[in-house]
């Protein structure tokens, strides 16, 4: 039998206990697709921005379909094998519009 919450070593602080506060699912979806910037904080205390959209190769999955890749590994590896059954004079256009 698996242990509840309550008899679990918790060692979150207490002012990161969310019990009882509702999510919102996809609160911030539209604004991720739109774009995104992440800041990474380098040690030598400069901080490197990056903007992101989806072109850039993000890919959002439905839902239907994340249940089968679980990660970006198995989706990887099931694109290539598709890739692989088209004819290779398309393979050569499609490299040639990267």
């Amino acid at each position: 039998m698996r242990p509840t919450n309550t008899e679990t070593t918790d060692t979150m602080k207490k002012e990161y206990d969310f019990t009882g506060v509702p999510g919102v699912r996809g609160k911030y979806h539209k604004a991720y697709r739109n774009g995104h910037t992440v800041t990474v904080h380098n040690e030598d205390g400069t901080a490197t921005v990056n903007y992101f959209t989806q072109e850039d190769g993000a890919v959002m999955l439905e839902p239907d379909v994340r249940k089968y890749f679980s990660t970006p590994e198995a989706v990887n590896q099931a694109l290539r094998m598709l890739i692989s059954v088209f004819p290779e004079k398309n393979r050569k256009l499609e490299t040639a519009h990267r």
